[in-house]
């Protein structure tokens, strides 16, 4: 009995792994979608909402829209990023005063001499990647 449940849930976890739609109802809601429908020459680009076994629910433009599982050819959707929206970049300097003259006072002294500048910047989104694909000849 221990080996039927077994092979059973094998087959079940292996069904899942061939059924491309499963990707798309694993994102998370907010992900970024290109979502390609059959027929239409340019991809909308969505927030995900949600995913079941028919439709995907998307927001485009502040409204909510389901699209049919059926009419979708391809969903491209940006991969998550690791870390905040900011990067944080440090610079540091450090230069060697052998040759020049020191300036009287405490601060001119001979030696090495250091800089450092720290900026921010956003951090840039990665592209999308291709998570589902209408299979050729499914309706």
């Amino acid at each position: 009995m221990p080996r039927i449940f077994i092979l059973v849930l094998a087959a079940l976890t292996i069904f899942a792994a061939d059924n491309p739609w499963t990707k798309v109802r694993e994102l998370k809601s907010g992900s970024d979608l290109r979502i390609y429908k059959r027929g239409a020459n340019q991809p909308i680009i969505a927030t995900m909402d949600e995913a079941n076994d028919e439709r995907l629910i998307a927001v485009v433009k502040n409204e909510q829209i389901a699209f049919a599982k059926a009419d979708i050819d391809r969903i491209d959707a940006r991969p998550e990023t690791k870390g905040g929206r900011m990067m944080k970049t440090t610079t540091t300097t450090t230069t060697e005063l052998h040759d020049k003259v020191a300036a009287p006072g405490p601060q001119g002294q001979l030696g090495p001499s250091t800089s450092t500048s720290t900026g921010f910047s956003n951090r840039p989104k990665p592209d999308f990647e291709t998570i589902y694909r209408r299979v050729v000849g499914a309706k």
